[in-house]
This record gives structure tokens, sequence and C-alpha cells, in this order.
């Protein structure tokens, strides 16, 4: 009997200590997938902002620890500061404050390890009225680390060198270098730094200072005792672009840049070929990202990219730099989302919410994303129609049927205006630079709509949604509608009355069936009326 109970007991035991391990075990694989949340600006763990911008991830062991951690570089700008406590106005200019250093072994939880490099190195041979886009690699052939980074100052713009024997820093000026004999300009157009991990080689990837019409890749290396490029190879050589960057998958070296806008976002280009050399494919010939157009690239411009290897998937993340503070482009500077592929072809999968697991490498759509494209209409930068560069009449992501009315064109004297400019105290309420405005002259009849659907890599889930927008409007309109429509069902709600200040306009309860859904806005209104909406978010239903 005693044996017996030994037995049971044991057995009990077993059992008991097998269900808290697969306990344990669940929790930990549902923790390992970690929310990544754009549109908003970034904290580090413990709860400080994050002021990284142009810069790169780059993977280096920690010297104290022998432990392999990303190690994000980029800069803080004292606006970056400005913007992100009040991000209702648009600021002028950018003044450096240092190189920012952070790590983390999951890209989503931060720690901000130092200020990689000061302001008085960087002001060493005087003061800089110019710092940005930079990256870091790892010199074997010396052992210390190298930072390029663009530098402008009384003497001109060129290529900053820096060094360190840390990966933290403190990186110290070691030489600043024209490009004037190597492509014909002292300085880059846009630069960044590429490690090819299958070599260990490290490579500098830039434009052309002026018109940034060619594009080159050189190594890394040590020439004449000084850390420096061993050679410049173009690959490129047509329309002008910047944001240049790089990355490789399943073998294949991708080029990506930006269209050149200033600060405002852009669509997002590549070329591939099977050697970081090339040829690249299409030659001289950029194409444009599927998925990036609804938006432009999640209103970015190319910033860099990470290649997660991870045990089950090799997964490709975009990491986009949105210039909010020196163009008004909505809230966050860092906006991330997955890249998808159709074999050597990428997919941008533009999400405002998403779930990483770095170690495995898998990702997926959060229950909180937003699935409206170009909600906020920060896209759209300029005045629209617009006859300058983009030349557009039409907003990006959104489709505009005048059912009655002025038609949209070129002539700034008869088109309807389709975007609205917010006003600072406006921008206390809603996000950006910019609404839609609908409005006309003449007596009219507008839709503005957007079909959400299902990509070939996210699907739209079925189930019950809500629709939200900041609407403000006058008194005018025989009708002024939000709407929903999805498999034959349509979801409606009348805004009522006048408002001079924008308002939450909201309809619950939408019903998404066959992964399809549109939504948008119906109006008939005498002329002049006007209405304008912003942020607008179709989230599921919790």
């Amino acid at each position: 009997m005693r044996s017996n109970s030994i037995i049971k007991f044991s057995w009990k035991y077993t059992l008991s200590v097998f269900a808290v391990l697969i306990t344990i075990f669940a929790r930990e694989s549902k923790a390992q997938k970690l929310n990544i949340k754009n549109n908003v600006f970034w904290d580090t763990k413990d709860g400080k902002p994050i002021y990284s911008q142009g810069g790169g991830i780059f993977t280096f062991k920690d010297p104290k620890t022998g432990q392999e951690k990303y190690y994000w570089y980029g800069v803080h700008y004292k606006e970056g500061e400005t913007y992100r406590n009040s991000p209702n106005k648009t600021l002028p200019r950018q003044t450096f404050e240092a190189v920012t250093c952070y790590t983390s072994t999951d890209l989503v939880n931060w720690t901000h390890e130092s200020d990689a490099m000061s302001k008085e190195v960087v002001n060493e041979q005087g003061r800089a009225f110019w710092v940005g886009r930079l990256g870091v690699a790892y010199v074997k052939e010396i052992n210390k680390y190298a930072m390029f980074i663009q530098h402008g100052n009384r003497q001109g713009n060129q290529v900053l060198i820096s060094v360190s024997d840390h990966p933290a820093g403190p990186f110290t000026w070691h030489q600043k270098k024209s490009m004037l004999e190597i492509i014909g300009t002292p300085n880059t157009g846009d630069q960044t730094v590429f490690t090819d991990e299958d070599t260990g080689k490290s490579y500098l990837v830039y434009s052309y200072g002026q018109g940034r019409n060619k594009i080159y890749v050189s190594e890394i290396g040590v020439k004449n005792g000084k850390v420096d490029l061993l050679n410049s190879v173009q690959i490129y050589h047509s329309s002008g672009r910047e944001g240049n960057c790089m990355f490789k998958y399943k073998g294949k070296y991708y080029m990506a840049a930006s269209n050149l806008y200033g600060w405002d976002s852009s669509l997002a280009y590549y070329l591939v070929a099977d050697n970081i050399y090339g040829p690249y494919q299409p030659v001289n010939n950029m194409l444009v990202m599927d998925g990036a157009s609804e938006d432009y690239a999640h209103v970015t411009q190319t910033g860099f990219f990470v290649t997660l290897r991870g045990s089950k998937q090799e997964t490709v993340i975009y990491c986009g730099d949105r210039w909010a503070d020196f163009a008004g482009n909505g809230l966050g500077y860092n906006q991330w989302v997955p890249l998808s592929f159709n074999g050597a072809k990428p997919y941008f999968n533009s999400l405002g919410s998403w779930n990483l697991d770095a170690k495995t490498g898998e990702w997926e759509v959060a229950a909180d994303n937003n699935w409206v494209k170009n909600g906020s209409f920060e896209a759209d930068r300029k005045k629209m129609p617009s006859p300058v560069k983009p030349v557009q009449t039409y907003l990006i992501g959104w489709e505009t049927a005048v059912l009655k009315g002025n038609k949209v064109s070129l002539d700034t004297a008869t088109s309807p205006v389709l975007n609205y400019a917010n006003t600072e105290e406006e921008r206390k309420v809603v996000i950006g630079e910019r609404g839609l405005n609908i409005s006309d002259k003449v007596p009219f009849e507008r839709k503005v709509s957007q079909v959400i659907s299902s990509s070939p890599y996210v699907k739209l889930p079925n189930g019950v949604y809500n629709l939200k927008a900041s609407i403000k409007n006058t008194e005018g309109f025989d009708k002024l509608e939000m709407y929903a429509e999805s498999g034959g069902k349509r979801h409606a709600t009348n805004v009522k009355g006048g408002s001079q200040q924008f308002r939450m306009v909201e309809l619950k309860g939408v019903q998404v069936r066959n992964g399809k859904v549109e939504v948008g806005f119906l109006a008939k209104g005498k002329a002049l009326a006007s209405c304008q909406v912003d942020d607008i978010s179709l989230i599921k239903a919790k």
C-alpha cells in the first residue's frame, strides 16, 4: 500500500510539474511576439524618449557579456524634443545634439547605451550645420568600430569618419573625407552603411552629391593606415533618388531609395542583384515596391532595413524615416513594417500595429491595427491638386468622385481643393499638417472613398469593426454621411449640424465580410459649404 501511494503521489507530482511547465512555455511563447506600434513616438523600456533619426541598426557583440545585440544608431536633433512635446507646429531647422546608441535583443525593448558621438566631437573642426545619415561598421583589420556620417561645416559637406574601441562609443574624429576625387562632388547625396552578414564585409551605399542621379557602393576597409573606402562602383544612373539603403534577402541584394521630395514622404523604390556590385535589375530603372503606393510607404522615406534570419523564417523589416518635426508628417520619427516576398519581388505591408518574434522571425498583424491607408492625409504634403512635384490630381490612397460640381484638375481657378491645411491650434486636436477637404465654389456632390481588402500576404479578418474620424463642417449640406460597405451591407451615420471645431464621429458595429470593405464620405452641399476630415481609423472591435 505504501509503495502504491508513493507511485500515485509521484505520478500526480509529475503531472503537476508538467502542467506548470506547459503553462510557462505557453506564456513565454506568447510573450515572444512583441508589439511594434507606428504613428506614435517611441520610448526605451524604462520609459525615456527614443531620439534616433537617419541612422541604422547593426549586430555586434556586447564587449562586457559577449552577447550579440542589436545596436541602433541615429541622430538626436533638438527639434525632435520640441516636436514630440508639441507636435502642432512644424519646425524650420534641425540642430544636432548627439549621435545616440540604443541596444536591444528583440528589436522592441530598447536601452539607451550612450551618446555615441558628442556635439563637441562633431564641432571639433568648426561648427557643423548638418549632421546625419550615418552607419557603423566593424573594421577587423584594426579591431575598431567606424562610423560614417554626413557632415557639413564651413569646409563644406563631406563624409566624417570616426572610430571607437567599443560599439557604443565614444566615437572620436578619425578623418573627414571629400568624395570629390571619387565621384565628382565632395559630399554624398544620401548614404547608409550595409553589412553583409555572409561575408562580414561592410559597405557605404550613397548617391551622387548633386541631383542624386547616380548611386554607388564602396567597400569599407583600411587604406594607408586609415579607415577608408576601398573602391567605388556605380550601380545606378537615372532619375534622382535619395534615402539610399540596402538589404539582403535569400542571397539577393536589394538597393532601395526614395524620391527627391525633401523632408516629405515618398514611394519606396528598389533594384535587385545577385552580386553586391550588380548588375542590378531592371538596369537604371527602379521599381516601386508593391503595397507602398497607397500611403507613400506609410508616410516615410527609405531609412534602413533589418534582416532577421529567424529559426522559422527570414524576415526583412523596412525601417522608414518620418521627418515629422521638419515637415509636419504626423507623429513618430520611426515607422517599421515587415516586407513579404513573391520570389524576388518585395511587398510593402503598410501596418500601424504588428507583432514580431525576433528569434523565430515570425510576425503577425496586431488586433489594434488601423486598416485605413493615409487616414491622416499626411502622405500628400502639397496642396492638392498639385502642379509642382509631385504633379498630382488625387489624394494618395483615396478615390474622389465628382458627382456634381467642378472637375478636379490642375486648373487652380476652377478645381476644388482636395486637402486642407490644419492650423497650429487645430493640430492640438488632429494629427499633422493636412486633412481631407470636401468643398466647391458651386453646388456639389462628392464621394471620397477607399477600398480596404486583404492583400496576398495580409488578411483583413472578417468581423466587427469601428470606423472613426475627426470632422468639422459648415452649414449648407443637404447630406453629409460617413459610411462603410461590405458584403452588400451598408453602415452609415449622418453628420448633423455644423461645427467650427473638429469633433469625433464614430460608426460602430461595421460588419466586414469576405475580407473587403469600402469606407468613405458622401456629401451634397451648397456652394462654398465645406467639410474637413482627419485621422480616419478602422479598427477591429474588442
